[in-house]
Formats: C-alpha cells, structure tokens, sequence
C-alpha cells in the first residue's frame, strides 16, 4: 500500500463529517497489469428520490519544492485518472483535494486559472483546522453537493 497523502484523514473526516459514506479508502484503478488507487471514494444520498451522488477523491498536500511542479504532477494525475474512471467508473465524478491555502494559493492565482482552462479539474477544497468542506468546484464553477 502506498504511502497516504499527508491530508488523507482530514479530507475523510470532512467528508464524513459533510454526511459523504466513505466506500472505498483506496478506491482501485485497474489498468491491465497497473493498478492506481485514488484515495478515496464516497458517496451521498441527496435528494428525496433517494439517488446518491457518488465521488472520488485525489488528495494533493502542495508540500513539495515547487507549487508548478506539484500542479504540474497533479494535473496530470488528475487527467490520467479521469480518463480512466470514464469506463471503470462513469457514474464517479473525480475531485482533487486542495487545502484552503493552497487553492488561494494557486488555484486562485493566474497560473491556477491557466491551469484549469487547460484541464478542467473539480477540486474539493477544505479546512485543515476544522476539517471541513469548504467549497465545492466544478470546472472552475463553484458548487454545493
């Protein structure tokens, strides 16, 4: 098993705390002999017809030398396992995990935008401190789940 992202449980107890049903800690990418794991799936009952929403996870902490290079290595993490979840998982929508600072960060900034025009990510920001769901983001479109 690979070592857990330094936010891992934060990001779980978030969730959890945000009434998301942890499914899969990790949840599997199976590639011919290459399996990936995102770190985690959930999913949540949300309307009164009862239909869950189910999601996936990718947790980046942004604690590398350099905030480009660790965008860089996310971004295409993130494409590689959207692409891949397409067949294994089409009702999954794929999330990375930022912390707040990190999307202000980044995320926010000029490169961050550039970023997200090249590669349309949803990113799931949260608070380390209070370990809660900040906000959720849609190809760059704000959300609440």
């Amino acid at each position: 098993m690979p070592r857990r992202d330094f936010y891992h449980d934060t990001v779980k107890n978030a969730l959890i705390k945000d009434g998301w049903t942890i499914t899969d800690d990790p949840l599997e990418l199976i590639v011919g002999f290459s399996r990936l794991l995102v770190d985690l799936g959930g999913e949540k009952v949300v309307s009164l017809e009862k239909v869950a929403v189910k999601i996936a996870a990718e947790v980046k902490n942004f604690r590398g030398e350099s905030d480009i290079n660790e965008l860089e290595k996310a971004m295409g993490q993130y494409a590689l396992y959207e692409q891949l979840m397409k067949t294994q998982y089409p009702n999954r929508m794929l999330y990375l995990a930022v912390e707040e600072r990190v999307y202000l960060r980044i995320f926010c900034e000029e490169i961050g935008q550039k970023a997200m025009e090249a590669i349309p990510m949803n990113l799931l920001v949260f608070n380390d401190d209070q370990e809660v769901i900040i906000r959720w983001i849609e190809n760059g479109c704000i959300e609440k789940l």
